[in-house]
């Protein structure tokens, strides 16, 4: 149970309205050992909706982003980095413990039938700070958390409750709620600096440092309030995908950019023509992404500035990822949730200069699941048994192991907000076989390297029956590994949300 915080230590610990002393511990868990001395610090960075080319370590050509840069130019960038479910809780939880939503239980955000609101993450269920904990890590936890239960695991932490705010955010520091003020990533920054600072010198420690940017609303700090506004935003090849031969489970779901209220009052006023408010709202959501992600790169630089003046780089390991990807006009659409490409792929940077090769990239396929196991072996931890990523330690080390050829993605949070039907589906370097098996029953198929854009669904025609019944095989192969069944809840026989107008040419 999480320790109080009286009000001698809240006024003891605020110095300009800012977390400014050690926050007390949460009661302890029993260590197994004391670490080695050599045992490796470790970083975790994530953001909140990064898709994987918002970076120019990347390609971006309009967003620069010189110190997410030097996570990757000093180490290695995955080229090929996915989630196995592009929704932010179940995403979390995943890179937590390093198994499937399915198995871990957190399937939803908490929204859904009311059998889904989950808590949170089970108490039983150990995730990475809970292993590093026990074996001598001190852990902390600064920024978004986006669990329905609190943190466990951390001798320290200071979250946002939820989504939390952009402006002057509410914050919970170990069960304290506190108003501090500021834009969200600098006083995320802030707080990393304070740790580093005041964290305990004879322990290697653990340091979870998580954004809320680039999430909805994007509102950007003050500094960076008119960058790109001079700047043309290209529209996506798939802007005007007129989503032909495709679901009507796709038709269906409320992801359409010209429909998203966020900019109504930001001059994107409902009134306006929907395909001149579809254009807007384009320009409007990606300047804004830009400019959040503008506040991250500062604050990564901050405390990678820190760690060097520390003396903490050379043993420090460093990751950067994102919890999801997201749309960004590309099919008229925005938010993520489905199987396409901008949803699922993510930033995946791994610096550690003790181990790791540096400015490497890498195309092996690596999931969100595979951080856990991966910070474990890094560290000298046991990786558990039940966990169901794979350590990328010999891609770091360049030892170029057989690696996956397949990997499974699913997702359950409907009917919701979005109104995204349930699917799962299975993406090899080639192909993608998607599908949403509640009725009405519906599949899609892609070619990968003929058709990127994700564009003509391949899964009716006779040409490509034969790779429609291979693919379903290793759907089938992969269930039967990670131990997936279909959660409980009916199967609608007709939509039960959903008006059909992701672009304006769905069903009425």
């Amino acid at each position: 149970m999480t320790d109080e915080i009286s009000r001698r230590d809240v006024l003891r610990m605020l110095g300009g309205a800012l977390v400014a002393a050690p926050i007390k511990s949460a009661g302890a868990m029993r260590r197994s050992r004391a670490p080695q001395r050599s045992a490796p610090n470790i970083v975790f960075i994530m953001t909140d909706d990064q898709r994987q080319d918002a970076m120019s370590a990347y390609g971006n050509a309009i967003l620069k982003t010189p110190n997410m840069d030097r996570i990757a130019e000093g180490g290695v960038r995955f080229n090929e980095a996915f989630v196995t479910n592009a929704l932010c809780a179940p995403s979390r939880a995943s890179i937590l413990t390093g198994v499937y939503s399915h198995k871990h239980g957190v399937i939803t955000n908490g929204g859904g039938p009311e059998h889904y609101n989950q808590p949170g993450l089970r108490g039983d269920q150990l995730t990475i700070p809970h292993l590093l904990r026990a074996v001598g890590y001190h852990t902390a936890l600064v920024g978004k958390w986006h669990l329905r239960s609190l943190p466990t695991g951390f001798d320290e932490w200071v979250i946002f409750p939820g989504q939390g705010a952009y402006v002057d955010p509410e914050m919970i520091a170990n069960g304290m709620r506190l108003t501090l003020r500021g834009h969200a990533d600098d006083v995320v920054g802030d707080q990393a600096l304070t740790f580093l600072r005041q964290r305990p010198k004879d322990r290697p420690f653990c340091l979870f440092y998580q954004f809320k940017s680039p999430h909805r609303s994007w509102m950007p700090a003050q500094r960076f309030a008119q960058t790109f506004a001079d700047v043309d935003i290209p529209l996506p090849r798939t802007f005007e995908d007129r989503l032909e031969g495709r679901p009507e489970a796709l038709r269906r779901a409320e992801m359409a950019i010209a429909d998203m209220p966020d900019f109504a009052d930001r001059g994107v006023p409902a009134s306006l023509p929907r395909e001149e408010r579809k254009r807007r709202n384009l320009e409007h959501l990606v300047r804004n992404y830009y400019r959040v992600l503008l506040s991250v790169d500062d604050n990564v630089g901050r405390l990678l500035d820190a760690l060097d003046s520390h003396g903490l780089t050379e043993n420090t390991i460093v990751v950067y990822t994102s919890d999801n990807g997201f749309f960004l006009g590309e099919h008229g659409l925005f938010d993520k949730r489905l199987m396409y490409e901008p949803s699922i792929r993510v930033p995946m940077l791994v610096k550690f200069p003790a181990r790791a090769k540096a400015s490497v990239n890498r195309s092996h396929m690596v999931l969100n699941v595979d951080v856990a196991p991966t910070l474990l072996e890094l560290a000298g931890v046991h990786v558990p048994g039940w966990m169901q990523g794979r350590s990328m330690v010999p891609l770091l080390e360049a030892r170029m192991p057989a690696w996956r050829s397949a990997f499974m993605y699913e997702y359950y949070e409907y009917p919701a907000e979005h109104c995204v039907r349930k699917n799962r589906g299975v993406r090899t370097d080639r192909w993608k076989l998607i599908h949403f098996w509640e009725q009405p029953e519906e599949w899609e198929l892609y070619d990968l390297k003929g058709d990127p854009d994700e564009t003509r669904n391949l899964a009716g025609e006779r040409g490509h029956a034969a790779t429609v019944a291979q693919l379903r095989r290793t759907l089938v192969r992969l269930r039967d590994e990670l131990g997936d069944i279909d959660p409980p809840g009916p199967a609608p026989q007709a939509a039960p949300c959903g008006r059909g107008v992701n672009t304006g040419y769905g069903p009425p």
